[in-house]
């Protein structure tokens, strides 16, 4: 299976992403995670000014084939849910680096950015599986 794996995200190993956002960091789940699960249909996010802590599930995406947790990349609050996917899923599957989930104010991003997957290391994780 072929995936993308991009240079300015950091990753964990349950397939979600990171991304700095200026002071946020927005939260998505990977090329690898979509192309796993295949067509998504549903997915349950956080209320915003909820808080998580680092590798928290946060949320759930669910496809026709599984259901799976999201996993916060980082530690924070969530400022922003994004509607927009909410409602339409499988926006997911077309995109899944521009389609993030939520946006996070990060607690302590140093420490948690230095816990995450660079992309080598994720796409060494994922030739794994």
């Amino acid at each position: 299976m072929s995936y993308k794996v991009l240079p300015e995200f950091r990753y964990l190993p349950e397939h979600d992403w990171a991304k700095r956002d200026g002071e946020f960091v927005l939260v998505g789940v990977t090329d690898f995670a979509q192309k796993t699960l295949k067509d998504v249909v549903y997915i349950e996010l956080p209320e915003v000014g909820e808080t998580f802590s680092f590798k928290e599930v946060i949320g759930s995406i669910e496809s026709v084939k599984a259901v799976s947790d999201l996993v916060a990349p980082i530690s924070g609050e969530v400022i922003e849910v994004n509607e927009e996917v909410v409602g339409a899923p499988e926006k997911v599957n077309q995109d899944p680096y521009s389609a993030w989930l939520v946006k996070m104010k990060p607690s302590d991003l140093e420490s948690d950015w230095n816990k995450l997957m660079s992309p080598e290391d994720y796409s060494s994780h994922c030739s794994e599986e």
